[in-house]
């Protein structure tokens, strides 16, 4: 295993760590159990995400991948799991993302060589400025169609939604008066904000009975 290139480490927080060194050595270098980033020469080293973080996180997994599943749409990953929008840019590991059935040749055995249809980044304390400006502008440009920001910390909660408009540019879509996201890249899906961050915790598989329907669920399973 390759070490990281002799330069003065970078700490900026208590929750990250920053060595240079170039792609080729940070594929060498990374394992399955590193949770790394790789931007401009950079690796940036997460640490273990919080408990609120991971709430969310599993809440969303454990409620998207069986809709995506229902209805064949495509396949979900989460974090670690490295996504390379564009072959000359950074190394990403969203905290999780979807990749449309039409584009699953993008996804390979070791990473997603391409944009996915859509990332969700769950906001740290460490991670509000790569989240809202590093990756937005890395996503856009990069062509990942929708884009959820949500911030989980106690007194922040947010959810933030994003779609490319037709120049490519990510355009916010306000949540309902209802309180519903409505998805454009997860045909049918929606998403009641106010479930992930519920302070009982929510059952994803009652949410996804009164998003889908009980007759329609019976029926794709029947299929």
């Amino acid at each position: 295993m390759i070490s990281p290139a002799p330069v003065i480490e970078k700490q900026t927080d208590s929750t990250s760590r920053r060595f240079r060194m170039t792609y080729e050595e940070f594929l060498a270098w990374a394992d399955e159990d590193v949770h790394a980033e790789w931007v401009d020469g950079e690796v940036i080293v997460q640490m273990p995400p919080k408990n609120v973080h991971q709430n969310v996180v599993e809440f969303l997994h454990e409620l998207l991948a069986p809709f995506i599943r229902l209805f064949k749409l495509g396949k979900i990953r989460i974090a670690p799991f490295e996504m390379r929008a564009r072959p000359d840019g950074s190394a990403r590991e969203p905290d999780m993302l979807f990749v449309a059935t039409e584009h699953l040749d993008r996804l390979t055995e070791l990473r997603l060589a391409g944009p996915a249809d859509l990332v969700i980044e769950v906001v740290s304390a460490d991670s509000v400025a790569r989240d809202r400006a590093d990756k937005f502008y890395e996503y856009q440009d990069a062509g990942v169609r929708e884009y959820w920001i949500l911030d989980p910390r106690e007194g922040r909660e947010r959810a933030d939604f994003y779609i490319l408009d037709a120049n490519g540019k990510y355009q916010p879509i306000p949540i309902g008066a209802d309180g519903i996201y409505r998805s454009t890249v997860l045909t049918g899906f929606w998403l009641r904000v106010e479930w992930l961050w519920a302070k009982e915790p929510t059952d994803p598989l009652r949410c996804l009975a009164q998003i889908v329907g009980r007759d329609k669920i019976i029926a794709a399973l029947g299929e």
